[in-house]
């Protein structure tokens, strides 16, 4: 068990804006994919997945984002309920046995176990093709910004973003550290970013606003990841809501392993840092951008 001492910090555990989470999980639960009887069963696969529960942090995100852009939560929704989508379907697919071979997600037997790998494989193409139709269906603003914003989220999650990363991960061992920062950028940062950047199309800034945005949201994808590798070392199964040490079992190299632990932990201290630097430059009120950093920099799952 992950005591105080082992987390990668010395601060008290942060607050997280729990009001735009529940609206994030109020909207996924309105979500329906199937028109007719005979594809019931992959909706309901999809929906095991998706509604498994977590912090919701890149939909969160979004809708933080656009708070501190004086915008309406409810107005950019669709567009976090895709970033949600598009997670799970990545975290389907990274469970499954030709990748992370993980029977535990989310305090919950993994997909490929409890509907097999078939249906876990069509369950995560399915969320991925219907984030983009919700996104474009029901996302609301000028049809420009609408199309930039999903080039955004596109962008992320192909072969220069989360997919590509994906294939780094799967077929490369011999990494350096800025190797391991570039595979991690794409992996996991891409789609964090994303999270705000999608928001910063839809507000339609100028790039100079964007900015201090964009340079959070890639420090707040590292900070992210190197958590998340020292979890993997100090938590356990039960906090973690899924197999701990599993990137040790799997040979990969992470933060922990190419830095120590120690180090690891001052790392992340110097990337909560560095967000909170370019949060005090945006133009806006990044209280919710605040309290998410400092609730990645102290989670404990």
């Amino acid at each position: 068990m992950t005591t105080p001492s082992e987390a990668p910090h010395p601060v008290a555990a942060s607050t997280y804006p729990d009001d735009l989470r529940n609206l994030v999980e109020s909207y996924l639960d309105t979500l329906r994919f199937s028109a007719i009887p005979d594809t019931e069963g992959i909706e309901e696969a999809m929906r095991y997945s998706l509604l498994a529960g977590g912090k919701r942090i890149r939909p969160v995100l979004a809708l933080a984002t656009a708070r501190s852009l004086h915008m309406e939560p409810d107005s950019v929704l669709p567009a976090a309920g895709a970033l949600e989508l598009i997670h799970t379907y990545s975290l389907i697919h990274d469970d499954l046995p030709a990748m992370d071979d993980d029977e535990l997600r989310r305090g919950r037997p993994t997909s490929h176990v409890v509907y097999g790998e078939n249906v876990a494989i069509l369950a995560g193409d399915g969320l991925f093709a219907e984030a983009v139709r919700i996104f474009c269906e029901h996302q609301e603003g000028d049809p420009r910004a609408v199309l930039d914003a999903l080039v955004e989220l596109l962008a992320a999650i192909g072969v220069d973003g989360m997919v590509g990363g994906q294939y780094i991960d799967v077929m490369e061992r011999d990494l350096d550290a800025d190797s391991l920062r570039r595979l991690h950028s794409l992996k996991t940062g891409r789609l964090i970013a994303a999270s705000v950047g999608v928001v910063l199309a839809l507000r339609g800034l100028g790039e100079p606003e964007t900015i201090p945005y964009r340079r959070f949201a890639e420090e707040l994808g590292v900070l992210f990841q190197i958590v998340d590798d020292i979890l993997d070392v100090t938590g356990s199964d039960e906090e973690l809501g899924k197999p701990h040490g599993s990137d040790e079992r799997h040979g990969k190299l992470t933060y922990v392993s190419l830095f120590g632990l120690e180090e690891a932990r001052k790392l992340a201290a110097e990337s909560h840092r560095k967000a909170h630097e370019a949060l005090a430059a945006v133009d806006g009120d990044p209280h919710d951008l605040s309290q998410i950093t400092d609730f990645i920099y102290t989670r404990q799952s």
